[in-house]
């Protein structure tokens, strides 16, 4: 349980600073309390340190070692278009409903690795994984929300195994979303999105 590091991946614009600042570093704060990591205090003031004058759109990657050690990285951010679809598959990799550290960003991503690996990029832009009950879970690096047309978004509970994301939040917390236990045929009976704090919701369709 000591060899990972803690994760936030951001998106910065020179016009509007860090999207969802606080969420990210209230989600790493909290993680770093629960498995006893220190220094998420300097987290804020080394992610401005890395993008100071920038010019441009940046993917911003965070992390946090167990002894405090932070690195911070960033790539030229392009978003994707308004009209954007992508295309899902179902792994058979299972994540475990009990394995509390799913809840949490971090450098263990072997499993994601693994259900990403089952299929070719040019066959699913995103892939979602089912817990060991066949509850849906997530996807490798999104959210799942679905639009059965009663007006407010369902994604999965935490209690299913999977992470605590910063956009589902704050969809939560706006009442635009709410948790429901899902299955995969659940996924066919409404409008699909996936989504990431980076990213924003994107709409996507079950493969077949």
């Amino acid at each position: 349980m000591s060899d990972f590091s803690l994760i936030e991946t951001l998106r910065y614009e020179p016009e509007h600073g860090f999207t969802r600042l606080k969420l990210h570093l209230a989600r790493l704060k909290r993680s770093a309390r629960r498995l006893g990591f220190v220094g998420a205090a300097a987290a804020e003031a080394e992610l401005n340190r890395a993008v100071a004058e920038a010019p441009t759109p940046l993917r911003v990657r965070l992390t946090l070692g167990r002894e405090g050690a932070i690195a911070v990285t960033t790539a030229t951010f392009a978003p994707l278009s308004g009209d954007a679809l992508w295309r899902l598959r179902i792994a058979s990799t299972r994540l475990d409903s009990r394995d509390r550290l799913l809840r949490m960003k971090t450098t263990r991503r072997g499993v994601y690795d693994a259900a990403r690996d089952e299929f070719p990029p040019a066959d699913a832009d995103e892939v979602i994984l089912l817990n060991e009950k066949g509850e849906v879970c997530e996807g490798t690096i999104t959210s799942i929300f679905l639009d059965d047309g009663s007006g407010t978004l369902k994604t999965p509970p935490i209690s299913c195994g999977l992470l605590e994301g910063v956009l589902r939040t704050e969809l939560i917390c706006q009442r635009q979303a709410r948790v429901q236990r899902l299955s995969a045929t659940d996924l066919k009976g409404g409008r699909l999105y996936v989504g990431n704090s980076l990213r924003g919701l994107i709409r996507a369709e079950l493969a077949v």
